[in-house]
């Protein structure tokens, strides 16, 4: 009887250690909580936890660890390139640590992505333009243009002799946009024309000699916070990375 309760006692000791373990190999154990983390890794992206993902993990890690049982009998991880590449994978999982960690202790705030978004929709201006141009090589040929459209030449039609092949076949037509997403001559003049006018006078930018139409004007079309919040915030973590890293660079010892 002494016998028996001594034996109920030490599977009952047992139990609690064997279902911390999702499975056992040649005497190795494989954790549950190794099943854990794979489980939030796949969640992460976007498999929904059942019981049947969980046994396929479980099988994969068995899996796992039969090779790498293997590969210990057999001496693999003393071969160069195996420690090579060991050592760069290595490198990979604590640099993606480290910055994992910083971003952890210097999140992006509330008040940063709204200050952000002021920033980013005050540089929008209130305006956003239609227009057309024709983008020629020299001043000679853009005032040729004005000329022929003083003449009544149509600008359509004139516009496909420009260098512009992303809105020569549209009729030198630009899409909907305020005036900072152009090069500072093209907005400028731009912005002093009224709707319908043409520029008198040829505009030079980097990009050659420019005759601008404008079609119309209406108020900039600008994004909720809620809508943008996401990319602003990935946008200033980013930013913050790029200077932490910036920093362990410049405090570095480098020969």
């Amino acid at each position: 009887m002494k016998r028996v309760l001594m034996m109920a006692a030490a599977l009952t000791l047992a139990a609690p250690v064997f279902a911390q373990n999702a499975a056992v190999v040649n005497g190795k154990a494989i954790p549950s909580s190794r099943v854990d983390q794979f489980v939030k890794l796949l969640t992460k992206q976007g498999q929904p936890d059942s019981p049947q993902l969980r046994e396929q993990i479980r099988e994969e890690l068995i899996n796992r660890e039969i090779f790498l049982q293997e590969a210990d009998k057999r001496g693999v991880a003393k071969q160069p390139e195996v420690q090579a590449e060991i050592d760069l994978t290595r490198q990979s999982v604590l640099i993606r640590g480290l910055f994992n960690d910083f971003l952890a202790k210097n999140p992006v705030s509330p008040q940063d992505i709204q200050a952000e978004y002021d920033r980013v929709k005050s540089a929008q201006g209130d305006k956003e333009y239609q227009a057309r141009h024709i983008l020629v090589e020299s001043e000679a040929q853009a005032k040729d243009i004005i000329s022929q459209l003083k003449k009544g030449a149509k600008f359509e039609d004139l516009a496909k002799q420009s260098k512009d092949p992303g809105s020569a076949a549209n009729g030198g037509s630009l899409d909907w946009a305020p005036s900072s997403t152009y090069v500072k001559p093209f907005a400028d003049a731009l912005a002093a024309l009224q709707k319908g006018q043409t520029t008198e006078a040829p505009v030079q930018t980097q990009f050659g000699w420019h005759v601008i139409r404008l079609d119309d004007v209406r108020p900039v079309q600008f994004p909720p916070l809620e809508q943008l919040r996401p990319q602003i915030e990935e946008s200033l973590r980013q930013t913050k990375l790029r200077d932490f890293q910036t920093s362990l660079r410049e405090k570095a010892k480098i020969q």
